[in-house]
């Protein structure tokens, strides 16, 4: 008698993030973790991370990874040689999908050797992001960014040269001295440049960093100023073709960051490096944001500098309101009750008087999402909506305690 074929189990998708912890020189706006001048230590981070991406593939075997992104501080200042490396690791040991988004975040002034960008589109990087920032020079000096605007063209002319075909440009808007003229003039700037996709950042003054210890003295937009240019930006950018996925994100048709929607959708990634951060196999984790440990660690089998949080899928409903009202997506109503196990009625109310409010739309499949105004607003209107769910969820608490389980919707 013949033994049954096992079903086959189906693959998941995974999303690799690479931390690059090094740059020339820190931007007086960065907390992220990046160290300028430490160069002597890009070797052994390399095999670091090289080790530490065959230690976790095991954990990958049912997974193809079908992203991979490098993000820093500028993980173009690691070099070519070094970046073939780490990528050839993943090609190792994991199932890497032929069609893969693979990423490289880059600083204009080191990315405008075409032949370098050649040797690494030939390896398998297929996607570039730009961080111009702004076409203006003096407002790229007033927060330490080391490039101009000149060498933004340079470095998307030897992008297209080496036959990149999906580039990505950052702006940030509320830069020291900005105005809406000097925005619209960058906007124009980078759309006539014809990248696939732009990001459009808020400036964060975060404390720690040079220019919140300056911010009194320093010509700073105020929330509503940025409301202003923001808005400003999601109409220039939906008129030159470009849709809005994200809050801060917009692309031609096709070129979404499918890495960057895993982060926003609750798809599994895995991080690599000092700072990076994972949500994988039911844990989201950090690596401490310290280079020596971490190479340490990886490399001489010491203890791992980590923070981890076990996370069940079904105990994830407010992650899910949080990270989904950041997109044009945003709540699908069905998902969110068949995956958390709770009505989605006690939310209803609130975002009908958003809707009212012009701050979100109902869809004709049933989703709920934000508009551009309600985005400005996001973070008050997650909250009140966390607070009617806690509210709903101890309420049933209460009821069941009375043995009273006639509470439904």
């Amino acid at each position: 008698m013949m033994k049954p074929t096992p079903a086959k189990q189906e693959r998941l998708s995974l999303g690799l993030y690479i931390h690059v912890p090094f740059c020339r020189q820190k931007c007086a706006y960065c907390d992220f973790y990046s160290l300028p001048g430490a160069e002597a230590r890009m070797d052994d981070y390399v095999r670091a991370v090289a080790a530490q991406l065959k230690e976790v593939a095991p954990r990958a075997a049912l997974h193809t990874v079908d992203t991979v992104y490098f993000g820093g501080g500028t993980p173009s200042y690691l070099g070519v040689k070094r970046l073939k490396t780490l990528l050839a690791a993943v090609d190792k040991h994991y199932a890497l999908a032929r069609d893969a988004e693979i990423t490289l975040e880059a600083n204009p002034d080191s990315a405008m050797d075409w032949k370098e960008l050649r040797a690494l589109r030939r390896a398998g990087f297929n996607r570039i992001s730009l961080g111009m920032q702004s076409a203006v020079d003096e407002e790229l000096r007033s927060v330490g960014r080391i490039h101009t605007f000149s060498q933004v063209e340079a470095a998307v002319e030897a992008a297209r040269k080496a036959k990149l075909q999906n580039l990505s440009l950052d702006l940030i808007y509320g830069l020291p001295g900005q105005t809406m003229d000097s925005f619209l003039f960058s906007l124009n700037a980078a759309a006539a440049l014809s990248p696939e996709h732009i990001s459009c950042y808020g400036l964060k003054v975060e404390p720690g960093t040079p220019l919140y210890d300056r911010r009194d003295e320093t010509d700073l937009a105020d929330d509503d100023a940025q409301a202003d240019l923001y808005l400003a930006a999601v109409s220039f950018l939906e008129e030159q073709g470009y849709q809005q996925y994200e809050i801060s994100n917009f692309a031609k048709p096709g070129f979404a960051s499918r890495h960057n929607l895993k982060y926003w959708t609750l798809g599994e990634y895995a991080g690599f490096g000092p700072g990076a951060h994972s949500d994988f196999g039911g844990v989201r984790y950090s690596y401490d944001r310290d280079l020596d440990a971490y190479i340490t660690g990886a490399l001489r089998g010491g203890a791992m500098p980590i923070e981890s949080e076990d996370l069940p899928q079904w105990t994830r409903d407010t992650e899910y309101i949080m990270l989904s009202l950041r997109t044009v997506q945003g709540l699908d109503p069905r998902r969110f009750e068949r995956t958390f196990r709770r009505y989605f009625s006690p939310l209803e109310p609130l975002l009908a008087r958003y809707a009212a409010a012009g701050l979100a739309v109902h869809a004709e499949d049933g989703s709920w999402h934000l508009t551009p105004k309600g985005f400005l607003v996001s973070n008050t209107l997650i909250g009140e909506l966390l607070d009617a769910l806690a509210a709903d969820k101890q309420q049933r608490l209460e009821a069941a305690r009375r043995g009273d389980f006639t509470v439904r919707r």
